[in-house]
C-alpha cells in the first residue's frame, strides 16, 4: 500500500522537523517533498504532521508511522538485496562519535552486520573533529559525526540542540567560574561551550577533561561540574539545566554523515548501504 519512497521522504521530515531541510537530505525540491507527504498522508487517511509557518511535529498517527516505515523501509532493502543476487563484500571502515555509539547505534551495526555478513565492518571511536580528519586523510570511508548548523558539508541525519547538563543535586555559584566539564580540543561541544562563554564574560575553569564519555559523565554525576551536550542524547543520572545569565544558550548542533569513499571504490557500496540503514533509523538515535 505504501510507497517506499513516500516513506523515505516522510522519514527524512520527521528526523530533521524540516520540509527543507529534508529537501537538501534528498537531493529534491521542497513541493516535492511537500507532494510526497500528501500522499502518504492520502494513502495513510490520516494527517502525519502538524506544520505551520514557524515549526513541524509529528501527530500521534505520525509518531505511529515511523515504526511501520522503518519496518517496511528494511523488509523492502532485504528484498531488493535479494533479487538482484549481488552481496556487498570487502572493507568498511566507519567512525562515529563515542555518544553515538552509546545510543541505538549498535542495533544498526548489528542489522548491517545480518545483512551484509561479508562486509568487514571496522569501527572507530572518537571526537568529530579527529574522525573528519581522519577521513580527509582517506583512513575512514564513513562518518556520523556533529558539525556547527552553519557549515555545509555532510549529510544531514537529524538537528538537536546543544544544553547544559549536570547532576541533579548540583548547586552553582555564580559568585564564582562556572566549573567546565570537555572533551578535549578540537571537540565540538568543548569549542562551543568556551566560545559562548567567553561572549557572554562567564568566567570558567575546567575541572574535568577526558577523551572518555565515560569520563565526563563519571564526573558529572559526581557533581563536580556542568558540560555541553546534545539535547537528545542526555546520559542516564544527568539532567538539563535550565540557561539564564550564568547559563548562556549554547545553540544548534546538526549531526551528518560525510563519505569519504570515491564512487566505483569497494567501499563505496558498502557505505552507501551503512548511510541508508542510519539515515532510516536516525529517529532512533536520540530521544
Amino acid at each position: 500500500m505504501f510507497d517506499p519512497v513516500q516513506l523515505r521522504t516522510f522519514l527524512a521530515v520527521a528526523q530533521t522537523l524540516s520540509f527543507t531541510r529534508a529537501a537538501g537530505r534528498l537531493g529534491v525540491r521542497q513541493s516535492t517533498v511537500s507532494q510526497q507527504v500528501r500522499r502518504l498522508e492520502a494513502a495513510a487517511g490520516r494527517q502525519l504532521f502538524v506544520r505551520d509557518t514557524h515549526s513541524v511535529r509529528l501527530t500521534e498517527d505520525g509518531e505511529a508511522m515511523l515504526g511501520f516505515a522503518r519496518t517496511i523501509l528494511e523488509a523492502n532493502e532485504r528484498a531488493a538485496h535479494w533479487f538482484a543476487g549481488t552481496r556487498l563484500r570487502g572493507r568498511l571502515r566507519f567512525g562515529a562519535s563515542e555518544d553515538f555509539v552509546l545510543t541505538r547505534l549498535p542495533e544498526v551495526l548489528e542489522g548491517f552486520r545480518r545483512e551484509h555478513p561479508e562486509v568487514d565492518l571496522e569501527l572507530t571511536v572518537d571526537l568529530s573533529e579527529t574522525l573528519q580528519k581522519r577521513l580527509a586523510a582517506g583512513r575512514l570511508d564513513l562518518v556520523l559525526a556533529k558539525r556547527r548548523p552553519d557549515e555545509p558539508h555532510g549529510r544531514l541525519v537529524w538537528r538537536d540542540r546543544l544544553v547544559w547538563i549536570g547532576g541533579e543535586r548540583l548547586r552553582l555559584d555564580p559568585q564564582r567560574p562556572l566549573p567546565l566539564i570537555a572533551f578535549p580540543p578540537p571537540a565540538v561541544t568543548r569549542a562551543r561551550a568556551l566560545e559562548v562563554l567567553e561572549r557572554s564574560g562567564r568566567s570558567w575553569r575546567v575541572v574535568c577533561t577526558s577523551g572518555s564519555l565515560s569520563g565526563l559523565v563519571a564526573a558529572a554525576r559526581a557533581g563536580l561540574g556542568v558540560m555541553a551536550h546534545t539535547l537528545g542524547m542526555i546520559p542516564p543520572g544527568l539532567t538539563r539545566l535550565t540557561p539564564g545569565p550564568g547559563l548562556p544558550e549554547l545553540g544548534g548542533v546538526d549531526v551528518v554523515l560525510l563519505h569519504g569513499a570515491a564512487p566505483g571504490s569497494a567501499a563505496r557500496g558498502a557505505a552507501e548501504a551503512l548511510a541508508r540503514a542510519v539515515l532510516e533509523a536516525g529517529d532512533r538515535l536520540h530521544a
